[in-house]
């Protein structure tokens, strides 16, 4: 059996042990004596390994226990295991034997790298007692005339100093005539403790001269302290010089403290002089770089000085610092709502920028020496304050402009103009409000875009204030979208807007802009400003996520759909009631019951015509061109008229008042045989459609005129006739012709109902009465043109 096919584990446990008892300290131990399956007396195969082994009594128990075969077996065994163990010996001989070879070849080198140093040293150490013995020798010689050096040069300082005490009057004078005070207050200073010592014996007429002079330097710097023409930082000096003599200031401070809040309104912001220097810098970099400003340099330079006079003031009077941190804050406060009212005026971001700067450097100034009035956290919160204000300003201003240009059929109609352009007024109030909108955006954009510190921390905010401020400037929009069409007035101004003026025209055809914007606004504006806003200012979440949203897209097109139906409904009932009001005087002025025979068409068709010509030149302007859906059918025999029906022709012109009669009861029961006509349809954002629904209203209220009177023969002849001539100008304006020609025959149906002799005329009669109308209308063309 070769070694290999010995287990891994047997292995290993047999070269543990071999090692342990090679290097185990006491050969006795075993190192499976302290294993509790270990048993003395108990002999088994592993005893063999042990100190204690018998090998005479290790052979009687294999004799006993084992055949022939089982000690071949274990002859085998025991040979391989000699094999190994010979090998494992000899491997670890090899291994410390180079270790051994190592070690002494590492100890060879050092004894011959060693061999010259000692020679080295000791030549060393004698070098350096010779150079202590000639260093002791020198400093031996030397050491008299080196005490001589010393002892004159203190005698010469002790020289100078006198006579710097006897020259320490004429010093504060010339420092007096060169009101050069700091140097005085130091010269006196560094004499004091002289005077202190000698001033009572050896220096009394020097230390007299001296405190008479600083007694005139006191009160300059006294009357310098309060006078109002000396600057902030060197009325500080003064006070600093003044602490340093250990004159009482703190009896001075609270003037001293007065005198510096009164300079505060010499610190406020020029955002006039600001923002026009904000633009020639802006002009100017486009060509060079420049220098500051004047107006900025000098507003720094300005509260360079406070800050100065801040820190002086914080040495001065310690216990002020509540009094200064007030200050700091107030000037913060003022530069903060001077920017509010500057933002109300129309400003871009740039020259917002620009303040904000000039804010954010005088913080950052006071700061660094008045640290505990936080002023940058301080700042920040009114910095909040004034964009609100700059972002509700923007849209206040957009909101101006749009007005304006729907204002303009006014303004138009006050400067004397007959002519105004309706199509212009929805251009240039579409482009107001998207290109307005986009303006805003891009405004608001630089602010965010910006990396000033102060409005780095309010991006978050300035991103919900813009989509909230468009949220709630689309509500304001639509609110002022009613106040000018005029929906929230009282009934008699209501009633009033039926006066035929040209005024009142402008007014409707501004009402149908407004309904033709609301579309635009919905369809084409909101979408292209919520893409703009998702694009640049999406985040936000200052307002909290459980507000919601703060703009609503979907909400503000549900507002303005439902504004744009109410405006179109709302022109054609203005429209409607102008017409209505002319159908009124036409029914309601004369005596139907003696009415003359019929000459001519009325002239309330010729204006009826009129109003519906300039109701078309209206919405041609405004609204787009649609199709005509409802053609006339000439079979369904539901609005044949009195030409195109024989059998009501003949009815028509029975010659007594029996046969009349019977013709109303058979119109009658016509009716309930006639093809549904829907009439009122859902308006639509169509020429045609606002069209025919004011044709279709109008002929309804000439309806219900019409079965109010009471008319003899020549006036329902009259009214046939003014019906006939309105079929083919009406069937030409409307889409809907069939509906056209039901409320017509409706017309003269109600007329005849209230006709004591219902008659009507001839057809040869009513054509050449029709044809001499057309006839007539052609001649006045071309006199007109």
């Amino acid at each position: 059996m070769g070694v290999d096919d010995l287990p891994m584990d047997d292995k290993a446990k047999r070269m543990r042990d071999l090692l342990s008892s090679f290097y185990s300290p006491d050969p006795s131990i075993s190192p499976d004596s302290d294993s509790p399956s270990s048993r003395p007396q108990q002999i088994t195969l592993d005893d063999i390994n042990s100190t204690s082994f018998d090998p005479d009594h290790y052979m009687n128990f294999l004799v006993e226990k084992s055949n022939l075969e089982g000690l071949l077996q274990r002859h085998v065994e025991m040979a391989a295991e000699i094999k190994n163990l010979d090998t494992d010996l000899q491997m670890l001989v090899y291994e410390n034997y180079n270790k051994f070879i190592s070690a002494t070849d590492t100890i060879k080198r050092m004894k011959t790298n060693i061999v010259g140093m000692e020679s080295n040293m000791e030549g060393l150490l004698e070098k350096i007692m010779s150079v202590q013995s000639r260093s002791d020798g020198v400093n031996t010689s030397l050491f008299e005339k080196r005490e001589h050096i010393e002892k004159l040069h203190r005698t010469y300082n002790l020289l100078r100093k006198v006579q710097f005490i006897f020259d320490l009057p004429v010093r504060l004078g010339k420092c007096i005539k060169s009101e050069a005070y700091a140097d005085a207050v130091r010269f006196y200073i560094g004499a004091m403790p002289i005077f202190k010592a000698y001033g009572d014996s050896s220096f009394q007429d020097c230390k007299q001269a001296s405190e008479e002079a600083m007694a005139i330097i006191i009160k300059n710097l006294q009357g310098k302290l309060f006078s109002d023409s000396e600057s902030i930082q060197a009325r500080a000096e003064a006070a600093v010089l003044l602490k340093q003599l250990d004159f009482p200031v703190e009896s001075l401070k609270a003037r001293l403290l007065e005198k510096l809040a009164q300079s505060l309104a010499d610190l406020q912001l020029k955002t006039k002089e600001l923002s026009n220097a904000s633009v020639d810098s802006k002009d100017s970099s486009k060509e060079e770089s420049i220098p500051c400003s004047e107006p900025a340099s000098a507003h720094e330079a300005s509260v360079r000085e406070f800050a100065e006079a801040l820190r002086a003031y914080c040495v001065i009077f310690p216990d002020s610092e509540n009094q200064l941190v007030k200050l700091a804050q107030d000037l913060v406060t003022k530069h903060f709502e001077t920017t509010g009212e500057y933002v109300k005026e129309r400003i871009c971001s740039a020259e917002l920028l620009h303040v904000l700067r000039v804010i954010w450097k005088d913080v950052l100034l006071m700061d660094e020496v008045l640290h505990e009035a936080a002023l940058p956290d301080y700042s920040l919160e009114a910095a909040k304050v004034a964009v609100k204000q700059y972002v509700a300003s923007k849209f206040s201003h957009l909101l101006h402009d749009i007005s304006d240009a729907l204002t303009k059929v006014h303004v138009r109609q006050k400067d004397g103009g007959k002519d105004y352009s309706l199509q212009v007024v929805l251009e240039t109030s579409k482009k107001a409000v998207l290109q307005g909108s986009m303006d805003v955006l891009l405004d608001f954009r630089q602010i965010l875009e910006d990396n000033l510190e102060l409005l780095v921390n309010l991006k978050d905010l300035i991103i919900d204030l813009v989509q909230e401020g468009f949220q709630d400037f689309f509500r304001a929009l639509d609110d002022h979208f009613l106040l000018l069409s005029g929906r929230n007035i009282s009934p008699s101004q209501d009633q009033g807007l039926t006066e035929g003026t040209q005024g009142d025209k402008a007014f409707a055809g501004l009402v149908l802009v407004l309904a033709q914007l609301s579309v635009f606004i919905e369809q084409t504006a909101i979408p292209r400003i919520t893409e703009e806003i998702a694009a640049s200012f999406s985040g936000g979440g200052v307002r909290g996520y459980e507000n919601g949203p703060a703009f609503v897209p979907g909400e503000i097109c549900r507002i303005f759909r439902s504004a744009g139906e109410k405006f179109l409904n709302l022109y054609i009932k203005m429209r409607t009631q102008r017409i209505s009001l002319l159908l009124k005087k036409r029914f309601t002025t004369p005596n139907w019951i003696k009415h003359k025979e019929p000459r001519e068409v009325h002239m309330f068709v010729d204006l009826f015509l009129q109003e519906l010509g300039a109701i078309g030149r209206e919405v041609k302007q405004i609204l787009p061109q649609g199709l005509r859906r409802h053609r006339r059918n000439d079979s369904n025999g539901s609005t044949a008229s009195s030409r195109s029906n024989p059998l009501r022709e003949e009815k028509l012109t029975q010659s007594n008042t029996q046969r009349a009669r019977s013709q109303l009861l058979e119109t009658h029961l016509a009716k309930l045989f006639k093809q549904k006509v829907e009439i009122f349809t859902k308006v639509e954002y169509t020429q045609e459609s606002v069209v025919s629904t004011i044709v279709k209203l109008s002929l309804k209220s000439l309806q219900e005129f019409a079965r109010l009177q009471t008319f003899n023969r020549s006036g329902f002849q009259q009214i046939q006739l003014d019906i006939q001539f309105l079929r083919t100008p009406l069937k030409e304006t409307v889409e809907d012709e069939a509906a056209v020609d039901f409320l017509l025959d409706e017309v003269i149906v109600g007329a005849s109902e209230r006709c004591l002799d219902p008659i009507p005329l001839e057809p040869p009669i009513l054509d050449k009465l029709i044809q001499a109308k057309l006839a007539k209308t052609r001649d006045q063309i071309p006199s007109a043109s």
